[in-house]
């Protein structure tokens, strides 16, 4: 049958249409690709040819306020592997064993596994130098040396449980390290290169280096002067009476800020998995509970001078050396008791009767708000891991031999570092501060100070007036009463002795005491807090006065002269026992002879050093007082002034 030349040309006409459509189709799709979804098909091609070798962002360094470094970082390679790109499995496994210590049958399962990066872990990571240029040398194509880092904790235990420690990802695990983690990790680079799928390098493309952003640094508000010598004396409360435990805390009384803070026993961060988790988990400090003893004695005075209560010089107290409370017979630490006193004795001998009398004059509903008020019951707040709350009697349940026992620190539980809060804000015009320990952020390239913390006012709990009566109390409490151990020549130092018998089972422990002291100075203008606590120091009589009292004197003495407060001559005389040494004031001897010398010092032990006969210069300074028997440095010259 003859088909018309119509049908054909509609024919032709319909193909052309078809084939015309078809093309504009596939020529759009192309264009869509092209221009459209070009660049993401390409990202997802390499992606799928890219390797990447991480590169470790260096963690920020922690800093005392001084900038002194606490934990820094050292370079330690870590050793990769493409496994396609290994020529012979069996011969660099064999290399590799060699030097990274293992067996060759876990080194070629690394080398041969289906992964297109492959870490040798453990024995692989964070390596010496000398390791990693062997491994170097070697010359083993697919395998890599990845720069990378691992902490280091200069001063070994110093200051363990404040700054934690990290683990080999250099991520933290306690401490501050742990706390602030995510500002002092950094962002990881990187270096990519392009493979085929057999693995091999791709040589005309070349490789992308993405540079890894460091942590920030991180000041902290701890003094290492003030550090050092709590952590030496320490060490010596440790041998001195091999305790259960020892802590210490010292504070700026007016902004919250913590200057040093340590504990035995402590651990070096750097062989953590050396100690017991029950020693490394536990900042002592901010994390044990226990009976205050006597230092809780310092909230219910100041409560009792807040209200009105009692006037500590013309307000007086009989103490037959124990005090009837319902069907309880409380008694006071001085067999036969302090008899006819005024409540600034009371204050001074440490006197729980006189005390439980001040708690009956509060009633229940006062005493136990300023305790809360004071910061008791509740975490303080500081910016460290696993802080405990302590724990008060429930209002409700309590009656008179509670509040009786609680007004001397008996039957309630706190933590040291409320302890220093709360008695911080007693002597500092009467401001409850958050403790903090974190400082400032810095940019590790500029230096510049990213952020830093304010500190952060509470609220006022007592009075400046209250305040300064405290102050005053506890002053004469080191000079005249139970604190005489702590007392500094030429420094005013005010505080209160606690001894307080640990329980265990729902029962009190016998010759097993918690024996503390928490001190402040300058008494009419703090500058520092410190508090300590000895956990049942052996071979001694175990009183806060006797153990505690010693030990917080020679770090505020140590610790005022770091801090460069000077010495003064306005504090209040201390009241001598037999047992206390006898002082001298020293003499003012420049100008004078070689035999006026010898005629005069008849007290004193004399250095002399120098060429002349004639004194230009003396240490210790005149007037200062200081034992009968010491020595005397004198600088002989041929006058004053040479």
């Amino acid at each position: 049958m003859r088909v018309s030349n119509v049908t054909v040309r509609k024919r032709l006409a319909t193909v052309l249409f078809f084939g015309f459509l078809i093309f504009l189709i596939i020529d759009i799709r192309l264009g869509y690709v092209q221009f459209f979804i070009g660049n993401k098909l390409t990202a997802l091609a390499e992606d799928s040819w890219s390797r990447n070798i991480p590169f470790e962002p260096e963690r920020g360094e922690i800093l005392d306020r001084n900038g002194i470094a606490l934990a820094t970082n050292q370079s330690a390679p870590s050793v990769l592997v493409v496994p396609r790109q290994i020529e012979d499995p069996a011969d660099a496994a064999e290399k590799l064993a060699a030097i990274l210590n293992m067996s060759e049958e876990d080194a070629y399962k690394h080398v041969t596994k289906k992964a297109n990066i492959e870490r040798i872990n453990p024995e692989g990571r964070k390596i010496s130098h000398e390791k990693a240029k062997e491994i170097r040398a070697l010359g083993l194509k697919g395998v890599y040396i990845a720069e990378d880092s691992i902490r280091h904790y200069p001063f070994g235990s110093y200051l363990s449980h404040v700054l934690g420690f990290a683990g080999i990802d250099n991520q933290g695990l306690t401490g501050l390290e742990l706390t602030y983690d995510e500002k002092l990790k950094g962002e990881k680079g990187s270096v990519k290169f392009y493979a085929s799928a057999k693995g091999q390098r791709i040589p005309d493309i070349a490789d992308e280096y993405t540079p890894p952003e460091d942590g920030l640094n991180l000041k902290l508000t701890i003094d290492t002067r003030v550090q050092t010598i709590i952590e030496r004396n320490l060490d010596i409360a440790e041998a001195t009476y091999n305790p259960d435990g020892v802590i210490a805390i010292a504070m700026n009384p007016n902004n919250g800020e913590i200057l040093a803070m340590a504990s035995r026993p402590d651990f070096d961060p750097a062989n953590f998995r050396n100690v017991s988790p029950d020693v490394y988990n536990r900042n002592l400090p901010v994390w044990s509970t226990y009976e205050p003893g006597s230092t809780f004695k310092i909230i219910t005075l100041a409560a009792a001078l807040e209200e009105g209560k009692v006037d500590l010089t013309e307000d007086e107290f009989n103490d037959p050396g124990f005090v009837k409370v319902a069907n309880a017979r409380l008694k006071c630490w001085k067999r036969g008791g302090h008899g006819h006193q005024t409540f600034l004795e009371v204050v001074q001998n440490s006197c729980n009767p006189g005390f439980v009398e001040l708690g009956e004059r509060l009633g229940k509903e006062k005493l136990f708000k300023y305790i809360k008020d004071f910061g008791f019951g509740q975490k303080t707040g500081i910016d460290l891991q696993g802080e405990g709350k302590g724990i008060l009697f429930n209002i409700e349940r309590v009656g008179p031999v509670e509040q009786a026992t609680t007004a001397f620190g008996q039957g309630v539980s706190v933590t040291p570092i409320q302890q220093v809060a709360a008695v911080a804000a007693a002597v500092n015009g009467g401001t409850l501060y958050t403790p903090y320990i974190a400082k400032e952020w810095i940019d590790p390239i500029t230096g510049e100070v990213v952020s830093k913390t304010t500190p952060e006012a509470k609220r006022n709990v007592i009075s400046e007036e209250t305040s300064k009566q405290i102050r005053h109390a506890l002053e004469s409490v080191v000079a005249l009463g139970t604190g005489r151990g702590a007392f500094v020549e030429g420094y005013r130092v005010g505080g209160k002795t606690g001894t307080a018998q640990k329980a265990q089972g729902g029962r009190y422990l016998e010759n097993n005491h918690i024996v503390s002291f928490i001190g402040f100075a300058p008494a009419d203008d703090p500058e520092i807090v410190v508090y300590l606590a000895v956990d049942n120091p052996k071979g001694t009589v175990q009183f806060g006065g006797v153990v505690a009292a010693p030990i917080v004197g020679s770090i505020m003495e140590d610790s005022l002269q770091a801090l460069g407060v000077e010495k003064r001559k306005d504090q209040i005389e201390k009241k001598t026992t037999w047992s206390d040494p006898k002082l001298i004031t020293v003499p003012d001897v420049t100008g004078l002879s070689k035999s006026e010398l010898q005629q005069q010092l008849i007290d004193l032990k004399l250095e002399i050093t120098g060429e002349g006969d004639i004194v230009i210069d003396q240490a210790p300074n005149p007037g200062e007082k200081i034992e009968q028997g010491t020595t005397l440095r004198i600088l002989l010259g041929d006058k004053k002034g040479d």
